[in-house]
């Protein structure tokens, strides 16, 4: 099989049908050698990527990657290999190195295929491919003008870490023995930029970027690079704060990690391993009754949005909480099975985990605070979801009268996740959808700061 040209091409279809082949030859030759449940899947990725860094180009790379992936069940005996070699014997030997590892492991009782019944029929096309005809040199140049953007915002910016273009395409396609077969296109595109500042001995970095399915729809690069450049200014000066108790905002761009550790809690190998906080708690109360959190995943052009998960199985919209109540895990069909359930079609995560907003912007938030902490960065990672405590080092900025009055940084704030939850006040308006969690800014009542 010769490489598959991805970008600048109108029609998915011949090279859809060439990897469909692919995957069904593999299966049929699982099939043979004793296999009673077969998957497998490829991939294909191409992509470019520049960083300038100074005005002068620092990175040029060029990526094309792929891959073929089987697993194999016997008797409920799991076995899986993966080649980048997509030759005629290449194959065979994957597929043989998986059955042998499947003949060889122990009996799982829960090991197996989706069921044939959840699995996708009808694959919609979700607009996920939109290629950039962009060349090196193009590309070159977006990250050029980002970065003089930033550095024009103030002479006190001395340094930077670059700008940055990436635009990557893919193609996957998935089968299994139980009559599945699926396959779609999809693009992914960023510009970023990230300088330093530095104001007597003190010095500061921030950065901004943009994503999308379509590059059309990036902020221009030139307001990427100036939002950057703004960000690292507003953090000199930094001061110390003593340790205290007091509300905190995470703004929209961190604020869905919280609800990454929700996910993380009422996942099923968390929940059958039994090493979660939130075990148990399907039906009751979480959050506050006014939040509202659920999947989207059939978003047209949205960065997490898929026709199916990992084993094939039809994604649909669906609740996870709803007026602060539990009312769904997230489950895969190994995880549902041992927990006596139906997969929920989240082999592989969540898809367009969405917080619905509430009807004030960020500087709403602030004044709705008052006095408190507003956090911009996260550094480390100090989260335990068997108990549900929090603690992280952050950055940010110490509000009084709901206005900014300075930065602040070396400092830790600290509470445990279910306090943190229902402790939610309010969500902002100021929805980030650059990312797979579409979340605006998040008021919480209380948490301990410790500084100084």
């Amino acid at each position: 099989m010769s490489d598959l040209q991805l970008a600048g091409e109108e029609s998915p279809f011949p090279e859809q049908t060439r990897l469909e082949e692919l995957v069904h030859d593999v299966i049929r030759q699982a099939s043979r050698q004793g296999a009673d449940g077969v998957e497998a899947g490829v991939s294909i990725d191409a992509g470019l990527s520049v960083t300038v860094r100074l005005g002068e180009t620092e990175t040029l790379e060029y990526n094309r990657d792929r891959s073929l992936g089987l697993t194999v069940y016997f008797d409920h005996r799991k076995g899986s290999a993966s080649t980048a070699d997509f030759a005629a014997e290449s194959v065979a030997a994957t597929v043989q190195a998986a059955c042998d590892i499947a003949r060889y492991t122990s009996e799982d009782e829960y090991a197996g295929l989706a069921d044939a019944s959840r699995l996708a029929k009808d694959i919609p096309d979700l607009d996920l491919y939109h290629p950039w005809d962009v060349s090196a040199e193009q590309a070159i140049e977006v990250a050029r003008e980002c970065e003089a953007a930033a550095r024009d915002v103030d002479a006190r910016i001395e340094n930077s870490e670059g700008g940055s273009v990436s635009s990557n395409v893919g193609m996957r396609v998935k089968a299994n023995s139980n009559g599945f077969l699926g396959g779609y296109r999809s693009s992914y595109h960023s510009i970023s930029c990230c300088v330093i500042g530095k104001q007597g001995d003190e010095m500061q970095r921030d950065y901004w970027h943009d994503s999308a399915r379509d590059h059309n729809d990036l902020a221009a690069a030139a307001d990427i690079g100036r939002i950057s450049g703004e960000r690292t200014i507003r953090r000199l000066g930094t001061q110390r704060l003593t340790t205290r108790k007091a509300p905190v905002i995470f703004t929209a761009d961190i604020a869905s990690s919280l609800f990454g550790h929700l996910i993380s809690a009422v996942s099923g190998s968390s929940l059958y391993r039994k090493s979660s906080f939130l075990l148990d708690h399907l039906g009751k109360p979480v959050f506050p009754d006014f939040i509202h959190i659920h999947e989207q995943p059939l978003l047209k052009k949205a960065l997490g949005s898929a026709p199916y998960d990992g084993e094939g199985v039809a994604t649909a919209a669906r609740d996870i909480v709803r007026s602060g109540v539990l009312e769904g895990y997230v489950l895969n069909s190994y995880a549902a099975r041992k927990l006596g359930m139906e997969t929920t079609a989240n082999a592989g995560g969540v898809r367009n985990l969405t917080i619905d907003p509430g009807d004030r912007d960020l500087p709403g938030l602030l004044r709705a605070m008052d006095t408190g902490l507003l956090i911009t960065e996260l550094i480390g990672f100090g989260v335990n979801i068997v108990t549900g405590d929090y603690s992280r080092g952050v950055a940010g900025f110490w509000v009084e009268g709901g206005e900014i009055q300075y930065p602040v940084d070396e400092i830790t704030v600290a509470g445990n996740l279910s306090d943190m939850f229902k402790g939610i006040v309010a969500v902002g308006n100021d929805v980030d959808l650059r990312g797979n969690t579409r979340c605006g800014s998040v008021l919480l009542d209380e948490m301990t700061i410790a500084g100084a």
